[in-house]
């Protein structure tokens, strides 16, 4: 996956999410993205933008899975961070606390693709992410549902586990043929999640 520079925490949270969601066609998908290939880092480019559209295919299931994916990779992102560093984010006042855990995101989203990459604008409790890069929007024709929400999920995951309380949607997708994937995090002013 080096060479490719797909990133172990992609597949795995896509190959979980498979597991937990579709475990009727879970033997199928392993096809692509097999445990050994994983640990081994063989599995490529086209494997994954094979799972990726057989997803698509399965229709609302894609979504759930996409989802769910994104979940597991903002907690297992968490869970690698060392503990000072969730330490101070989490102790940091609501405001800085959101662009901290952005600096989080943003490196999370570097890791499960080389050519990802996340830029973040805030305005007040308003933040607007742009990825460029996502390997979840390169379809060969248009859809009508944005395909963007592994990162929406991820976000907003990664926002409840610093106790903060924020909505992330999908506002732009390149996959329904807008020029970008724009999302926007409205974070709460109360600040805290639970």
């Amino acid at each position: 996956m080096i060479e490719t520079g797909i990133g172990r925490l992609l597949v795995a949270s896509l190959h979980q999410a498979v597991a937990d969601l579709l475990p009727t066609r879970l033997e199928f998908y392993e096809a692509w993205l097999n445990p050994a290939g994983l640990r081994e880092g063989r599995i490529g480019l086209a494997p994954l933008a094979a799972v990726l559209s057989f997803l698509r295919l399965e229709g609302e299931p894609y979504r759930l899975v996409a989802a769910r994916a994104g979940e597991y990779a903002a907690e297992w992102w968490v869970a690698d961070l060392h503990a000072f560093k969730r330490t101070v984010i989490r102790a940091a006042p609501p405001g800085l606390r959101r662009r901290l855990v952005m600096r989080v995101a943003r490196s999370m989203i570097r890791s499960t693709y080389r050519g990802s990459r996340a830029s973040v604008r805030w305005r007040k409790d308003k933040g607007a992410v742009n990825i460029r890069g996502s390997l979840f929007c390169e379809v060969r024709d248009r859809v009508e549902e944005p395909l963007c929400e592994f990162y929406a999920a991820a976000i907003r995951r990664l926002m409840f586990l610093f106790s903060l309380d924020a909505e992330v949607g999908t506002e732009q997708c390149r996959a329904t043929g807008d020029v970008q994937c724009l999302m926007v995090v409205l974070v709460r002013p109360t600040g805290l999640a639970g």
